[in-house]
């Protein structure tokens, strides 16, 4: 078991990893990162009962909480989503502001990532409403592009650590394939905005990806570099990436929308992107800060 802190509680998962211990009867906590990851050793049991203990020890504190075996933990092969995960922004919100549509689009974005929309036809309904924009507005929405807290020393120590390295999104080439540049992702797999005569043309280039392109993305980068799918990892925050995480040997519902986080077996709810290096057991001495 992994417990790792949010901002501003590591004080209170100092004060609690006694009382999840003692009620799990685990060993003497491991800490990965001084006051803020440690790992409790179980000595069996049913995992999902010892995370819902945790979980009441925890209370409504800015903890995360996450179960899986010792063994094997460290993963060889990464693939993310990029809105709301890699990066802060879902850039669709980001081009409805330049057409005074930004709350109007944020909702459909919203109601799609929580399953609540199909996905190919939200895409469509929202790239439409940009018809006619000026292809510069690319450019000055990718400056507001903010990198997720974690994202750089997230990205450096799996490079350091030769895992190999996927970014999927059902965003668009223009946003990914910067940000891919940047930390260093050895792929990128997104759709392709139409542009017609310097202007965004309203539509999306075929083949429009979806849950499965990310999932597929996963298995086939697996079966490149000879990985079982038990040593593949992946996160993600909305509906379309929940065939990818429910495939990983460790998917990651990273800050995700309501209805992925209920049925995800892992989830990170508080921590920033270094979470997910504290979940394979990375210790704060080899967390590579770019």
């Amino acid at each position: 078991m992994i417990l790792i802190a949010g901002v501003g509680a590591e004080t209170v998962l100092a004060h609690r990893v006694g009382e999840i211990r003692a009620a799990l009867a685990a060993a003497e906590p491991d800490w990965l990162a001084p006051g803020r990851a440690c790992d409790l050793l179980l000595s069996g049991g049913d995992a999902m009962q010892a995370e819902t203990a945790a979980r009441q020890a925890i209370g409504d504190a800015a903890i995360d909480v996450l179960v899986q075996p010792a063994e094997g933990r460290r993963k060889r092969v990464f693939v993310a989503d990029l809105e709301s995960t890699i990066i802060e922004n879902e850039m669709l919100d980001e081009l409805a502001e330049f057409v005074g549509l930004r709350a109007h689009v944020a909702e459909i974005t919203r109601r799609a990532m929580n399953g609540e929309l199909d996905l190919t036809a939200a895409l469509a309904e929202r790239v439409a409403l940009l018809k006619g924009l000026p292809a510069t507005v690319l450019d000055e929405a990718a400056a507001r592009i903010r990198l997720m807290p974690g994202a750089r020393a997230l990205l450096a120590t799996l490079r350091a650590a030769g895992v190999r390295t996927a970014l999927v999104s059902g965003g668009f080439t223009v946003f990914a394939e910067r940000i891919a540049a940047g930390l260093g992702f050895e792929q990128v797999v997104a759709n392709r905005l139409d542009i017609a005569e310097g202007k965004i043309a309203g539509t999306v280039a075929a083949p429009i990806l979806t849950r499965d392109t990310k999932r597929d993305t996963l298995l086939e980068l697996a079966r490149q570099n000879g990985v079982a799918l038990e040593a593949t990892l992946a996160i993600g925050d909305g509906a379309n990436d929940l065939p990818m995480l429910q495939t990983a040997g460790l998917g990651v519902a990273f800050h995700a929308k309501p209805a992925v986080a209920a049925v995800s077996r892992w989830r990170l709810d508080h921590a920033d992107l270094t979470g997910v290096l504290y979940a394979q057991g990375y210790r704060l001495e080899e967390i590579v800060e770019p």
